[in-house]
């Protein structure tokens, strides 16, 4: 069974950072490619960050500059690094293996006050 678990989030002011965790079993982590989503009240969940099993990573536009996706294959945890981070980001933070669309962890709450 794949699980997925976020940890990280929290309130943080206008500006601030956060690094968000997501750890991941009953997959051979390091062959899959992995993804962060958020999803804010009234919105569609959209996709934030990616790295690929080899390392790539690619990001939002939305986001290019101040967030940071990364991987720690021995862990079999996904990190999310967000700097300057801006009200309108406030949701609930999601990852996801790419191959494996329908496994959501219970995601994890950023809430960034001005």
């Amino acid at each position: 069974q794949v699980q997925l678990v976020e940890s990280g989030g929290g309130l943080v002011q206008a500006g601030g950072s956060l690094r968000l965790s997501c750890a991941a079993s009953g997959i051979i982590f390091s062959a899959y490619a992995m993804d962060w989503y958020r999803q804010a009240p009234g919105k569609q969940r959209e996709l934030v960050a990616g790295i690929t099993a080899g390392g790539s990573t690619n990001y939002a536009n939305s986001v290019k500059g101040r967030f940071t996706i990364s991987r720690d294959n021995g862990k079999s945890t996904v990190y999310l690094q967000m700097n300057s981070l801006k009200p309108e980001e406030t949701a609930v933070y999601y990852c996801r293996v790419r191959s494996l669309p329908d496994y959501w962890g219970q995601g994890t709450q950023v809430t960034v006050s001005s």
